[in-house]
């Protein structure tokens, strides 16, 4: 079973940080489960902490491994006296990856792993996208705009001349590229959840509708807006 990283502080400086908010894909070494779902990490190293991208590639995209990490002798089905005399050639037993899950474990992860780790990336993006909304007096790029904004005001073209003088691309605002990048993410992240859910279905028998229920759900429990 992975470990999701802790939420880092939301701050605009780690909005605009393109590298800590996505960053690039670090290999991470998983952690041990015991049986009552007590995660124990192993330390970390990445520099910078991808923040986005750490979160997913622990938990969402080895949902495999961690549903099999669920699956313990004696939790995925009660013993059958009659197993005994039926031939093991006839009934191999399932692979592991199609075991079903028990239902307790499946809560714990979806509760204790699963959703805390989405609602802390949907924190993340909620509060970048707002950050995006507001007003960025602070931006580096904010005077050199505005005095290229005044150059293509006072700048006096002749179009016969030279069609293309006239034209002008103002450089885009780090709050534009921000709300662009946040868009892509919320893209991103539905589909990964998507994914997720269903092979969760598979395995834990779900029967909670479409993850944004689910989630709201959980949301409803745990008092979390």
């Amino acid at each position: 079973m992975s470990q999701p990283p802790n939420q880092p502080k939301l701050t605009p400086q780690l909005c605009f940080n393109q590298t800590a908010l996505r960053g690039t894909y670090y290999p991470l070494k998983p952690i041990h489960l015991t049986q009552k779902l007590t995660l124990i990490p192993k330390p970390l190293t990445t520099e910078p902490t991808d923040f986005l991208r750490i979160s997913r590639s622990t938990v969402d995209d080895t949902i495999n491994q961690n549903l099999n990490a669920l699956v313990t002798p004696g939790t995925s089905r009660t013993f059958d006296p009659a197993s005994t005399g039926t031939s093991s050639a006839a009934q191999p037993p399932r692979p592991i990856y199609r075991r079903p899950i028990d239902a307790s474990a499946c809560q714990d992860f979806k509760h204790r792993v699963l959703f805390p780790s989405w609602q802390t990336r949907s924190d993340l993006l909620n509060y970048c996208a707002g950050v995006a909304t507001s007003p960025d007096p602070d931006d580096p790029d904010h005077l050199l705009r505005q005095s290229e904004d005044l150059k293509a005001r006072e700048r006096l073209v002749d179009e016969r001349l030279d069609p293309y003088s006239a034209r002008y691309f103002p450089q885009e605002a780090r709050t534009e590229a921000l709300a662009n990048l946040i868009r892509n993410e919320r893209m991103v992240e539905s589909i990964i959840r998507n994914r997720t859910w269903a092979l969760v279905g598979e395995r834990c028998e779900n029967v909670e509708g479409d993850y944004e229920k689910a989630l709201d759900a959980w949301r409803r429990g745990e008092g979390v807006r």
